[in-house]
């Protein structure tokens, strides 16, 4: 499965990201796979290729763009995890939301028409304010931060959501975590999974915290509920 780069064009200007597509001449439903805060790095190329594997076209934008456009970064040296902090410092939440809003127009057409998205860390909260504020028609977070001082946008909600957090998620402490399933519970688009033992980050291939029974566990449910509401 080899990707390709393209162009979205967006509200403020135009950014690049990441395009991989199912093998066969039909089309697809569509996922737009939002970013850690290491850019379009190998790990967001390899989930688009992932899910292009399973059949739908996946579009990692580079939501980055404003501050420095082409980040590709890895959680491996003191300096790159000081560099990623550093931007998710700079970067503007609200924005990214546009960007995907952009994105998912973008890709619709080279869809079958349904485009879900689904993120990771920083990615994790905008999975949920894309949710609140797309037309995305179904959205998937992993262990997402700050989504507790957001709880008022889950008014925007009218597709389904989907959201894995980490009990020992060192980035969301657990009293965080209360008030999201709290904030969250009566939702009907909504489904929470929580996973008592894990710690940020533990889908993510490679990393310190990666845990692969649990990851499995995850991305299988994701695979399940983007099949329920994409096919």
């Amino acid at each position: 499965m080899s990707g390709e780069t393209i162009t979205i064009a967006g509200a403020e200007g135009s950014f690049t990201g990441y395009l991989a597509k199912p093998e066969g001449a039909g089309k697809a439903p569509g996922i737009v796979v939002i970013q850690e805060i290491f850019g379009v790095n190998k790990v967001m190329r390899d989930l688009c290729d992932w899910l292009a594997g399973e059949g739908y076209v996946a579009l990692c934008p580079d939501l980055f763009w404003r501050i420095e456009p082409g980040i590709d970064i890895t959680d491996k040296t003191e300096a790159e995890w000081k560099k990623a902090f550093d931007l998710f410092g700079k970067f503007d939440v609200d924005k990214g939301v546009t960007d995907i809003a952009s994105t998912i127009k973008t890709l619709r057409p080279m869809t079958s028409g349904k485009v879900g998205a689904v993120g990771y860390c920083l990615g994790g909260q905008l999975a949920y304010l894309t949710a609140c504020h797309t037309d995305a028609d179904a959205s998937v977070g992993y262990y997402g931060v700050n989504i507790q001082n957001r709880l008022a946008d889950a008014k925007g909600i009218k597709a389904p959501l989907m959201l894995h957090i980490a009990g020992k998620d060192e980035f969301v402490p657990p009293e965080a975590q209360e008030q999201v399933v709290k904030g969250l519970h009566d939702n009907p688009h909504v489904t929470i999974h929580r996973y008592p033992e894990m710690d940020h980050a533990f889908a993510r291939p490679g990393g310190a915290h990666y845990d692969k029974a649990t990851a499995d566990e995850a991305n299988d449910r994701t695979l399940k509920f983007f099949a329920r509401h994409l096919g």
